[in-house]
């Protein structure tokens, strides 16, 4: 739905480097043997552990000389995956949905097209990234818990933090710190300041090429949340999210594209309830009065 996904390299104090891997296909890989000389390969940092961008990590690992740096959470969802899916599992039965749609999500997961092979070996990108390659791994969470931005002096790797024209979903999970699940719509509000202060760089997004401008795309991506929660809105009341996907979205039948709305619409329901932390965010990097109108007409009860 988004398009190819793009991955980057570097020579840093003499040292190839690859951002993200590509998806786990004998395509990707492919083109990094053409594109890249594997031999010299040592760094690869990823900016979260959605399978077409760490696919390869793993292969990687196995057949080059390089560190893999992961997104310190995403290490904690590898050392703790079965307990966070089932943990994720009994979420779902609370948000509404029955034991036939958790089988048919339970078989889209364990086919490993979501999750490929783990890594043997690797490091933490925020604490273990080695300072004389000059590259700061600043945390974005939202889309993920575990986004990272990685940046330079006058440019930044993005991943799925900003893409031109695409509402990014939010994707349900487990907080992997504390058991209980992940509030995207705060991490989000929080990532809002440190995705602002990169607009003095130059942006290499996950997908789509490029970006216009940080502003413009930070806009857009709170413009089309915002008119969403105003759609949306009057079918929350007491249902469950189950109840309302059911209702709102009655040709919805995929039970990935199920979860994606899911997590959606808690992230719509989390704002409703506090759209306080999305003002302050806004206006401490100077974007609310672009987002005004549609703020107030989900921010008003």
């Amino acid at each position: 739905m988004v398009g190819p996904v793009h991955c980057y390299s570097s020579v840093r104090d003499g040292e190839l480097i690859l951002f993200d891997t590509g998806p786990p296909t004998d395509t990707g890989r492919a083109f990094l043997q053409r594109t890249l000389d594997l031999t010299q390969l040592r760094h690869v940092l990823v900016t979260h552990c959605h399978i077409d961008h760490y696919g390869q990590s793993a292969w990687l690992v196995a057949n080059t000389d390089a560190e893999l740096y992961l997104p310190y959470r995403d290490v904690l969802k590898i050392r703790h995956h079965q307990e966070r899916m089932q943990l994720m599992y009994e979420l779902l039965t609370g948000l509404g949905f029955g034991s036939q749609y958790l089988n048919q999500l339970r078989r889209v997961f364990d086919r490993g097209v979501l999750f490929p092979p783990f890594p043997e070996r690797y490091r933490v990108a925020e604490t273990e990234l080695p300072t004389r390659l000059g590259i700061t791994a600043l945390p974005c969470p939202g889309h993920s818990q575990s986004d990272l931005v990685y940046h330079g002096d006058d440019w930044a790797i993005t991943g799925d933090t900003m893409l031109r024209g695409i509402f990014q979903s939010p994707l349900l999970d487990i907080d992997t710190e504390t058991g209980v699940r992940f509030n995207n719509y705060r991490a989000y509000c929080s990532s809002i300041v440190n995705l602002a202060g990169l607009r003095d760089k130059r942006i290499l997004p996950g997908h789509r090429m490029f970006i216009d401008r940080v502003d413009d795309t930070l806009c857009f991506y709170l413009s089309k949340l915002l008119q969403r929660v105003h759609q949306v809105r009057p079918h929350l009341g007491r249902s469950t999210v189950a109840e309302v996907i059911d209702r709102v979205f009655v040709d919805m039948k995929d039970p990935f594209h199920v979860f994606l709305k899911a997590s959606e619409i808690l992230f719509m329901k989390d704002l409703l309830e506090d759209p306080q932390p999305l003002r302050e965010a806004l206006e401490q990097t100077g974007l609310f009065a672009r987002v005004e109108e549609a703020y107030h007409q989900v921010a008003v009860r």
